[in-house]
């Protein structure tokens, strides 16, 4: 058998890893995922570990340096660093799937190789980056009803398990009873695909909240929201005021509590006077408890908070919720003062490092518990889904998207939230200074949808749900058990190989 040139493979790589680019927004083709995890099987088969290891990391820079080029707009060298750190797990992907292929069941290990990259890239390191997990381009699939019975990990093992079992129908060497047992085993995925259409996941409701979401917008070309950060507070005053008036003359119901978007206020509002009466100021207008998006200084001066803030009418701010995964280089400084971290001087233009939440109980507002997430926060698993587990009814999601406004990323991130809506059993509340505002359905129906780049106000009644969905029973277990089972299969594929290859020379 002629085996492909290496050249061959690095453009069947490359195709690949669009492919799997176009199952993201804008292009939202999910149904291309199993294509492209075939391509990458394919591409990488019969080769020997570092040019496994090459290929993979093709396929995975003309993946995440695409779907992730929004980052541009944070900085070039974020956008090369952050998506060449993320490609180097490809790579090493790229070598374990060449080396899994050499035994039996492939089709099934390598598809949980898979996961367990996902799931190690979306903790290590620092917190962390999920984005491009095949799960999250699920929503308006068939594979989005079994979100909330299997999770994120468990879709996105499915997903690539279907890619690997396509790339096992069409490998080269296999007879007539392979392709057979391979079309079967396609099959029966499908069937497991289609089961939670049969059985849809629908939670009982307790009863409903009526929620107000404002967006105020940004000066400018609204891609900086720092350029006039006060008039920002001001503008998200302004709308709630006017709804306060709305509800004064009936044309709108008193909403049950208002959420704000994150950087709402960009400079402390226990410490600015002229910021914390504009707070106080709407608060008062409208009557009931406001949500407010935060940076508050921190005791060390060195750092700050990212922080939802529940601010009521009558007690002034309560409880707040704390950003959990602040965005490395971006929020915070990693090794600062070291010799590394200096020599990039962009870096100066974060004074403070932004510290880490750790809250894993809902945010009550208005009698309400809420599982919280601000911004990427949404991208992760370990905040929401304690705070399900512990009482969460209702998901509100604050973001600030304003840097991003003119890229893919903000619907990608409402994309994502939507799967989170599916997997959580949750409705879920969304409020951006610009862009997307909106609400959501627990079955990951948009309810409402704000205009980007423009003042709205968006109010619905969401429903509160107090079931516990199997997905978020199961936790991250699915994707932690794919690494150890990763690791186990490696430990002893690499001894069995050595002896293999030593047979065949023999």
């Amino acid at each position: 058998m002629v085996r492909p040139s290496l050249a061959r493979r690095a453009a069947l790589a490359v195709a690949a890893g669009l492919l799997a680019t176009a199952g993201f927004d804008p292009l939202a083709l999910a149904w291309l995922l199993p294509l492209s995890v075939a391509g990458f099987v394919l591409s990488v088969r019969g080769l020997t570990l570092p040019r496994a290891a090459l290929i993979g990391a093709i396929y995975g820079a003309s993946f995440l340096f695409v779907l992730q080029f929004w980052l541009r707009v944070v900085s070039w060298d974020a956008w090369i660093g952050l998506s060449g750190l993320e490609t180097a797990f490809l790579g090493l992907l790229g070598a374990v799937a060449a080396l899994l292929q050499r035994f039996r069941a492939w089709p099934v290990t390598v598809a949980v190789a898979w996961l367990a990259i996902e799931a190690w890239r979306s903790v290590w390191p620092f917190s962390g980056m999920p984005w491009g997990r095949l799960a999250f381009a699920s929503a308006d699939t068939v594979w989005a009803a079994g979100l909330p019975y299997a999770g994120t990990n468990g879709v996105g093992l499915l997903i690539a398990l279907t890619g690997t079992t396509l790339a096992w129908l069409v490998v080269p060497d296999g007879g007539r009873a392979h392709r057979t047992t391979a079309a079967l085993a396609l099959a029966g995925l499908v069937g497991i695909t289609a089961l939670p259409l049969l059985a849809p996941y629908r939670p009982p409701v307790v009863g409903t909240t009526r929620v107000a979401v404002v967006q105020g917008d940004v000066p400018g070309d609204g891609s900086d929201i720092l350029l006039d950060h006060r008039q920002v507070t001001r503008n998200h005053r302004d709308v709630t005021q006017q709804l306060a008036r709305d509800v004064a003359t009936g044309d709108e119901p008193q909403p049950d509590f208002v959420v704000w978007p994150e950087n709402s206020t960009a400079v402390d509002p226990f410490g600015d006077l002229e910021i914390g009466t504009a707070i106080e100021t709407a608060v008062s207008a409208i009557g009931v408890p406001v949500l407010v998006g935060g940076l508050v200084d921190a005791e060390d001066p060195a750092h700050v908070l990212n922080q939802g803030i529940v601010w009521d009418p009558e007690t002034g701010p309560g409880e707040r919720y704390t950003k959990r995964h602040p965005v490395p280089f971006g929020e915070y400084v990693p090794w600062r003062g070291s010799w590394l971290t200096d020599r990039f001087a962009q870096l100066d233009r974060i004074p403070r490092d932004m510290v880490a939440g750790t809250r894993s109980d809902p945010l009550p507002i208005a009698g309400v518990p809420l599982a919280m997430a601000i911004c990427f926060d949404i991208a992760f698993d370990d905040g929401l889904y304690a705070q399900v587990a512990r009482g969460g009814e209702l998901v509100v999601v604050q973001t600030s998207n304003a840097t991003y406004i003119h890229t893919n990323q903000v619907d990608q991130q409402f994309e994502i939230t939507r799967v989170r809506a599916m997997e959580l059993g949750r409705a879920v509340a969304v409020a951006s200074p610009n862009g997307r505002s909106g609400m959501i359905a627990p079955d990951g129906t948009t309810l409402r949808l704000a205009p980007k780049r423009e003042q709205a106000v968006l109010t619905a009644d969401l429903p509160l749900i107090r079931e516990v969905t199997p997905a978020v029973r199961i936790g991250e277990w699915i994707g932690w058990a794919a690494m150890a089972a990763t690791a186990l299969m490696v430990l002893v594929a690499v001894p069995a190989d050595a002896i293999r290859r030593r047979r065949e020379r023999r």
